[in-house]
């Protein structure tokens, strides 16, 4: 026991060893029996002793409860899809639990969800998994295993290791999709599959995840949701589905994956160890959806069921995670940029640090939403990761700002702004020059004239009154000479205008380049095979729904933009664009040819044509142009350094796969 101050300042005495004894006697301190000046120094001592463990006690009381509280609260933001703070870090507040208090609940439970609905309970429990940050808890996790094979005899153990995906848990039983829950009772979900869910391998197929396709993800709604998991929570947990949300639905792009379709690596103890960098690479470029690392597991059913589970996980797995590079920074700034739909987006600007090789000086931080449920103000200090991917991404707030400063009127042109959902949006559309030069942006973007009208000659162009398309594919020399561009400039200017109207254009990208919310060039490309161009004038939204791709939302969203912008798209169909006509659904239904009705994917370099021409082709003779391979693809084209990975998904999957020479040939029969 330490030295204590028994008789005032300066005089220290050490205790008896025979003190720590007392402590656990009868408490008697108040007792009139001391004595010598000895006992009274001794009973002091004993006083202060317990005083001071339980001001100890109270204190790891006091810091328990805290800890609890906050994972609780970052398990109810991340079941929410607004997680507040990075995996690494949540992991590491239950280390942290568990030093303090190895017996505590949370650490012997699958976190809760917060899902309202029926619940269901899990024949067999959905559990957690252990977690291995590094090579040496992997190492430690596989002596554990091996140690339990050698109780059972077991001479050769086989590990199998399978990407984890990064959705939203849930098992279905054919009749019911249930979300894990607290791993034992889950809620019932399975009305999602009536709004569209695509369950991958058909219904009952055990345990999976809900995911959003990456490439869909990347390019609908990165610039709303921070990450795919989110959109997924999103949509299962609200009453009523977001427009972004259904169109995704619709599209077939959100997807309930059994474990059991994943593609997997299997191999010994030695392999798993040295080559598990290589394999995770392999695993994740096969991967079509968001992935949070890898999951290794022991193979033999005699051995799992030696080494059991505890509450929480299965020790027979474990979940092999990658640290990202991170560091810290300060917010300096936070920017707010209004886009083509009028969304605000703020992008933090940080004192620039170096990260994977790269200097970082802005941060986006997606939605106004996050600026003010985080924190993220002048003066904020944050961490920032980069794992594998080019853009780096906040991954936590260290320190929430003093004051946090969320602007009330558009930054482009003063219009008041409204709250929708998580962002802050400005409906002043064509009076708002960001919004405005945004759509031109866009337009030029699709059209693929964007090196000529670059970002700044646009903002020229709106800054001199020339606002819309009209104006300015009416433009003259003399008016774009005297916004004071040079005659170079100016005859590429037009130049460019020109190829627009008379280079061939598919009618779906023409049609894109619009900027209607909701309708990209492939849900263009599906409408126009069920409408004519020139006939959307009176399209209405039940007709659309009637199309089989677009949902009530998404349908009412595009029949209001079709008719703000039916003016402008019918002037530029009589500038007398070189428009390739979209054939309809019905007289595809009359074409005869090999690939009529299949799901066709190209891949690699072709050389008889573009990639892009053979995909038109191929519309045109009744086919679907597929993105990705999945189970419903029934012919690969491949061309020169086609994508490995499709080619071995394909044939693992027992997909034909035809070279272009072979697909040309298969054509002519």
């Amino acid at each position: 026991m330490p030295p204590g101050n028994l008789c005032g300042h300066g005089s220290h005495h050490t205790l008896p060893e025979r003190v720590i004894v007392l402590e656990e006697q009868k408490d008697t301190r108040y007792s009139s029996g001391y004595s010598s000046q000895f006992d009274l120094r001794r009973g002091l001592g004993v006083f202060m002793a317990r005083k001071k463990r339980s001001k100890k006690a109270q204190n790891t009381a006091a810091e328990i409860q805290g800890r609890v509280s906050d994972l609780r609260r970052y398990n109810a933001a991340y079941r929410a899809g607004k997680p507040v703070i990075g995996d690494v870090d949540y992991d590491s507040l239950i280390e942290e639990l568990r030093a303090l208090d190895p017996a505590n609940p949370w650490l012997d439970q699958v976190e809760p969800e917060l899902l309202r609905g029926a619940k269901v309970k899990h024949g067999t429990p959905m559990l957690s998994t252990e977690k291995a940050y590094g090579l040496d808890k992997l190492e430690d996790w596989v002596e554990r295993v091996e140690k339990a094979a050698g109780e059972i005899e077991l001479s050769e153990v086989e590990f199998k290791v399978t990407p984890k995906l990064d959705g939203l848990a849930g098992k279905d039983t054919g009749g019911v999709l249930a979300t894990r829950g607290n791993g034992r009772i889950g809620t019932d979900i399975s009305a999602v599959f009536e709004k569209g869910l695509v369950a991958i391998g058909g219904r009952n197929q055990g345990a999976g995840e809900i995911v959003v396709l990456q490439d869909w993800f990347d390019a609908h709604a990165s610039d709303e949701f921070d990450h795919p998991r989110n959109m997924c929570v999103g949509i299962i947990g609200a009453d009523e589905v977001s427009a972004k949300g259904q169109q995704a639905l619709d599209e077939g792009a959100i997807r309930f994956v059994p474990y059991t379709t994943l593609d997997t690596w299997r191999g010994d103890r030695t392999e798993l160890l040295e080559t598990i960098d290589e394999i995770t690479e392999n695993l994740r470029e096969k991967s079509a959806y968001a992935l949070d690392g890898m999951v290794a597991e022991a193979t033999d059913s005699a051995l799992r069921k030696r080494m059991g589970a505890t509450s929480h996980h299965n020790r027979w797995q474990i979940a092999i995670k990658q640290r990202g590079e991170t560091t810290t920074t300060t917010v300096e700034e936070v920017l707010w940029q209004t886009g083509r739909t009028g969304n605000v987006a703020p992008v933090l600007r940080v004192t620039p640090v170096e990260l994977s090789g790269a200097t970082i000086g802005r941060i986006t931080a997606h939605h106004a939403g996050m600026v003010r449920d985080r924190g993220l103000g002048e003066g904020a200090k944050i961490q920032i990761i980069r794992s594998g991917e080019v853009i780096p991404k906040l991954e936590e707030v260290l320190e929430e700002a003093p004051k946090v400063v969320l602007p009330t009127d558009c930054p482009s042109c003063g219009t008041e702004l409204d709250w929708i959902n998580d962002f802050l949006n400005c409906p002043n559309g064509t009076g708002c020059p960001a919004q405005v030069e945004s759509g031109l942006r866009h337009w030029f973007k699709i059209l693929g004239t964007a090196d000529s009208w670059r970002p700044k000659t646009i903002a020229r162009m709106v800054a001199g009154g020339y606002e819309t398309l009209e104006q300015l594919y009416a433009l003259t020399e003399e008016e774009i000479l005297a916004l004071n561009f040079g005659e170079g400039q100016t005859k590429n200017l037009l130049a460019a205008l020109e190829t627009s109207q008379t280079d061939l254009v598919e009618d779906a990208r023409f049609l894109a380049a619009f900027g209607i919310k909701d309708l990209g060039i492939g849900d263009s490309r599906k409408l126009l095979a069920a409408f004519p161009l020139a006939g959307l004038k009176t399209l209405t939204a039940e007709q659309l729904e009637a199309v089989k791709g677009f949902g009530e939302v998404t349908s009412q969203s595009i029949t209001r933009g079709l008719g703000v912008r039916w003016p402008t798209i019918a002037h530029m169909l009589k500038l007398g664009f070189n428009l390739e006509i979209t054939p309809l659904a019905e007289t595809l239904a009359e074409v005869s040819s090999p690939v009529a009705g299949k799901r066709v994917l190209f891949t690699g370099t072709m050389t008889e044509a573009s990639r892009d021409d053979m995909k038109k082709q191929a519309r045109a003779l009744g086919a679907k142009v597929a993105s990705g391979v999945t189970k419903s693809l029934d012919l690969l084209v491949i061309g020169e350094k086609p994508s490995a990975s499709k080619v071995k998904k394909a044939e693992e999957a027992g997909i034909e796969v035809l070279t272009e020479p072979d697909y040309l040939a298969y054509l002519g029969s």
